[in-house]
């Protein structure tokens, strides 16, 4: 007869294998319900300069599809599906790239001077975390480092295929061949009634 430690040992053994057996069987280990992945990365130049700064997306021409992001470093850029430079899903893509003044530096430089005009009027010191409404306001008045119809899905005229391979693919955006402006939504329309 078994004794109670060497079956719970065995049970335990059992229930471990068959949660691996349905972890394999249900695309486990790390493929997230997504498929097999492959490796994108590449090059970002503007005008014949590596991009500083930015992201990348990839948006899928198949409406059910999943997209791919990356954020571009001295021009280089690596492409993540979910997480870890994992790559993207085989197929086209419309290709997004955007680069923004740092929002960062403006917002922690308008918080100082408040702060300071505060401290000064109450001779109080205020907390060092900038405020949100600080950030939104800088981000939203960062320029575009470049076109900003390269940033956005509807103007972009950037197109890529991903290969079930190991893919390669550099991109050379240009003042000259840059896809228009975006149109602006309007603003402060209320709904009618």
């Amino acid at each position: 007869m078994f004794s109670s430690s060497t079956l719970a040992r065995v049970t335990l053994a059992a229930i471990t294998l068959s949660g691996a057996v349905v972890l394999t069987s249900c695309g486990g280990g790390g493929d997230f319900g997504f498929g097999k992945r492959f490796p994108v990365s590449g090059t970002v130049t503007y005008n014949g300069a590596p991009l500083e700064k930015g992201s990348i997306n990839f948006i899928p021409d198949d409406p059910k599809g999943t997209g791919a992001t990356g954020a571009i470093v001295n021009g280089a850029y690596s492409l993540s599906t979910s997480g870890d430079n994992d790559g993207a899903l085989p197929g086209k893509y419309k290709v997004t790239v955007s680069a923004r003044e740092d929002a960062s530096a403006k917002a922690k430089a308008d918080f100082e001077k408040a702060r300071a005009a505060r401290k000064n009027v109450s001779g109080t010191e205020e907390l060092a975390v900038i405020p949100r409404d600080f950030v939104i306001k800088a981000e939203s008045e960062a320029k575009s480092l470049i076109p900003a119809g390269y940033g956005n899905s509807q103007t972009t005229n950037l197109t890529a295929e991903v290969k079930e391979e190991t893919n390669k693919l550099d991109f050379k955006l240009t003042d000259t061949d840059a896809p228009p402006e975006p149109k602006a939504a309007p603003k402060g329309r209320g709904r009618k009634r």
